[in-house]
Parts: structure tokens; sequence; C-alpha cells
């Protein structure tokens, strides 16, 4: 039995690792369609005027599940499009990976959402835990994807913590529209450079 399941976890590592340029192909256009959705929906919340504590929480966990949903929408079109089976093992690793933390993530949203009112400062907290436990999440799909993927998880985990830092001194935060700009910077920005970085190193191994 222990021959059997090392024989299949080596056979999984085996086709992550053919699947690389696949998976890096498929990444840049998840990336930036993720950017674009982060810096929309920062540019909406901002617009709406969208600054209570539980509409705050309810409105990105609501972004959440869309950026989500279209990542593994993309990622079995790219799968279709190479002729792949798309729930195979080694998406199913990569899933695992990424669930622990998103799920932390979601559950300190809803706890809010479903809350008696808090204190507004207390909100100010989310982005830094998002921002946190985002990064651990794709540093732990890393070990499955290309390399990079581990770097930009540690991007975001060293920005959620410099920005709990700040809040910790901080004597008074600003309303919770700017919260969303932030959220746009770092959950929109950052995938965007992300994603043209992607691109443009893609296209460059095309052409050579």
């Amino acid at each position: 039995m222990e021959s059997n399941w090392a024989a299949a976890h080596l056979q999984v590592i085996r086709t992550l690792m053919e699947r690389s340029a696949i998976y890096r192909r498929a990444l840049a256009p998840i990336t930036l369609l993720l950017g674009v959705l982060g810096v929309v929906a920062a540019a909406i919340a901002w617009f709406a005027e969208i600054g209570t504590d539980q509409s705050f929480a309810a409105f990105w966990l609501t972004v959440s599940v869309a950026a989500i949903s279209g990542a593994y929408i993309m990622a079995r079109r790219q799968a279709l499009r190479d002729h792949e089976v798309f729930w195979s093992p080694p998406t199913r690793r990569v899933t695992q990976a990424l669930l622990p933390p998103l799920l932390a993530a979601a559950v300190s949203s809803t706890l809010l959402v479903f809350s008696a009112p808090v204190d507004w400062h207390v909100t100010w907290w989310l982005p830094p835990l998002w921002m946190i436990l985002y990064g651990c999440a794709v540093h732990a799909a890393g070990f499955f994807m290309p390399r990079g993927m581990k770097l930009f998880g540690w991007v975001f985990i060293a920005f959620g913590c410099l920005m709990a830092a700040t809040l910790v001194f901080i004597p008074d935060v600003p309303p919770l529209r700017f919260a969303h700009v932030l959220m746009g910077v770092f959950f929109g920005g950052l995938h965007l450079v992300y994603g043209f970085y992607l691109s443009f190193t893609e296209q460059r191994k095309n052409e050579m």
C-alpha cells in the first residue's frame, strides 16, 4: 500500500514538473484577470462609498469568490485547449495547497459580516490579514508552480506584515474608503505587474 502511494506521489510530482511551462502560460492571463478585477472592484467600492464594517467585508468576500471562480474557469479553458483533464491529480494538489489559508480568510470575513457592529478601526486589520493569508496560499501553491510564485507570495506576506505593523503605530486610521484603495493597489496592482511580467517573459521565450 505504501509503495503504491509513493509511486502515485512521484507520478504527480513528475507530471507537475512536466507541465510547469503550461502552468506558466495559464498563470499570465489568470493573474491579469485577478489584477483587473481587483482594480475595478476597488474603484467601484470607492465611488459607491462602501464604508461600513459589514459591507466592506461582504464586498471583498464577494470579489474573492468571483476571482477564484474566474481563475478556475480560465484554468479549465487552458486544460481543454491542451486536451488535458481539468481535475487532475496536480490540480487537486494545487487546490489542497491553496485551501487552508483561503478558507481562513473567508471565515474571518464571514464572521465580521454576521457579527454585531464593531469599531471600524478593527476592520482595518482585515486587509493585512487577507494579504498575509493570501501570500501563504500563493507560496504554498508555488511548490507546484513556477519558482516566481513563491516569491510573489512572499511579497504579499511582507506587505501584509508591514501594513499590520503600521496600524499598530497609527493613532487614528483613515476611513474605510481608503482601505479599498489599498486593496486595489495590492490585490489589483501587484497582480497586474506580475501578470504583465509573465506575459512579457513568455513572449520572449516564444521568440527565441
